[in-house]
């Protein structure tokens, strides 16, 4: 076997691989991503052989300074080149063999009892706390610049859409607060996750666990992990934690996609409640007035392509046997994908909250007469008519409108009164008509109220203190 390329087995074979299977089975370019991690576990590792008196202080010593070094030397050549250049099929061959330049003899003592399996499960799930826990800050700071714009805007009254219809006046906060819900539930399952992920997979081996005596407690501690993976088999063979993180990924996805959709249906020329900043907006090659929200529509976009990689990585793991199959290396290229693309995607939606501008006067404009027809209604239930009653009424009064060609506001109060003699008094019945008194019933909590609308800040205000106190 040629050490041109060193490997981490190859000792029983006679021949080289085939160049087509080397690109197909060589992850460096990848896995690369890893190398912090990947040194960090080594170092870990290292310390507890020589904690357990599997190696001496003397070897321990030499392969930590070496780490050191081949951390130091690939960090400046990745800021050089932007990747590593290395023959290697995958990081830990890569700093492996590395650490032997540097260490010597010393080097070969580092793998002593330790697989790739659980090596590189490790390092995944290293990567993975540290960086989850980035997606949640940035989410974190999501819900944070919609809650300032729904603080500044609670006195904008837009209508509120069902079916893409008009349906009731509410308060553009309130509209602006229902994603910043889904947001919160998206915090929370992410730090369900987290709590999940940490147990450290490192000392299970390849399969049967590790032949060596260790403490796997007092390693996963060192590493800051919480627990052990508690079976050697499950914890090679174990992908649920990326699959949790893919499925995660792409029901965020999907919320900022449908928030993506209503800030493109309001800023365009039919609504124009919204303009998007220049920041987050481009052009046309052909129609010079044109102002395209195309961040927007990427996000809309990369929801799709978050849902494709959760249900492809769950299609690579359900028809395989147990432990560990090369068809897992996918793991972390899916992974990091997913990763980067919905980090983006929460970014851009971030920067358009920021700068956008909601036009107040345009989102009155669209108000219609027509959209208190439920008010009407509840009038109706205040004084004492029984609700599906009401309803038909009122149903009423919309045909014998449209018959005179006028808006329910404008109607004469006796054709209200001969509909129902409980429209009562037309001085009463009036007051209906106001959009600040349609979306000042809705007092309840939860409701579009100013009050309502008050609390909901107040209470997402006093969730966040615990993120901005960290």
């Amino acid at each position: 076997m040629s050490m041109d390329r060193y490997q981490l087995w190859g000792g029983c074979f006679e021949e080289e691989a085939s160049t087509d299977l080397k690109h197909l089975n060589d992850s460096l370019s990848v896995d690369s991503r890893l190398f912090a991690e990947d040194i960090r576990g080594s170092r870990a590792w290292a310390k507890e052989l020589n904690l357990s008196k599997h190696i001496s202080d003397d070897i321990y010593k030499a392969i930590v300074e070496g780490l050191d070094k081949v951390e130091e030397d690939i960090k400046k050549e990745l800021t050089k080149n932007g990747r590593l250049l290395d023959e290697e099929e995958d990081i830990h061959s890569v700093v492996e063999r590395r650490l032997r330049e540097y260490a010597g003899d010393a080097a070969l003592h580092l793998h002593t009892a330790r697989s790739r399996n659980d090596q590189s499960a490790t390092d995944t799930k290293l990567w993975m706390l540290n960086s989850l826990k980035k997606l949640l800050n940035e989410v974190i700071q999501l819900i944070s610049v919609t809650i300032v714009r729904a603080e500044k805007e609670i006195d904008v009254i837009a209508p509120g859409y069902t079916h893409l219809q008009r349906a009731q006046p509410i308060r553009w906060s309130h509209f602006l607060l229902s994603y910043v819900w889904l947001f919160k539930e998206d915090i929370s399952r992410l730090e369900e996750q987290i709590v999940r992920l940490s147990t450290c997979p490192l000392g299970s081996g390849a399969i049967a666990g590790c032949a060596l005596q260790i403490d796997r407690i007092r390693l996963a501690h060192a590493l800051g992990f919480n627990d052990i993976t508690p079976n050697s088999m499950y914890a090679v063979g174990s992908r649920d934690y990326i699959v949790e993180f893919l499925n995660w990924s792409a029901l965020c996805g999907l919320h900022l996609s449908r928030f993506a959709e209503d800030l493109i249906i309001y800023s365009s020329q039919e609504f124009g409640i919204v303009q998007l900043s220049d920041k987050f907006s481009t052009g046309s090659s052909l129609m010079p007035q044109k102002r395209n929200p195309d961040g927007l529509e990427l996000i809309r976009g990369a929801a799709g392509l978050l849902l494709g990689d959760s249900f492809s990585f769950a299609c690579t793991l359900k028809g395989l046997p147990s432990t560990y199959n090369k068809d897992l290396q996918v793991d972390k290229e899916i992974m990091f994908r997913s990763y980067d693309r919905l980090m983006h995607c929460i970014r851009v939606m971030k920067g358009t909250i920021k700068t956008m501008t909601v036009k107040s006067e345009k989102a009155v404009a669209l108000l219609d007469p027509g959209m208190l027809a439920t008010d009407v209604a509840h009038y109706l239930v205040r004084q004492g008519v029984p609700f599906r009653r009401a309803h038909h009424v009122v149903g009423s009064t919309l045909r014998r409108a449209a018959a005179l060609g006028v808006t329910l506001q404008n109607m004469p109060h006796e054709e209200f009164v001969a509909i129902c003699p409980e429209f009562g008094t037309e001085d009463e019945f009036k007051k209906i008509f106001s959009w600040e008194a349609s979306v000042e019933q809705y007092s309840s909590a939860g409701g579009t109220s100013r009050a309502a609308v008050r609390q909901q800040i107040q209470t997402l205000a006093e969730w966040l203190q615990k993120y901005n106190n960290c």
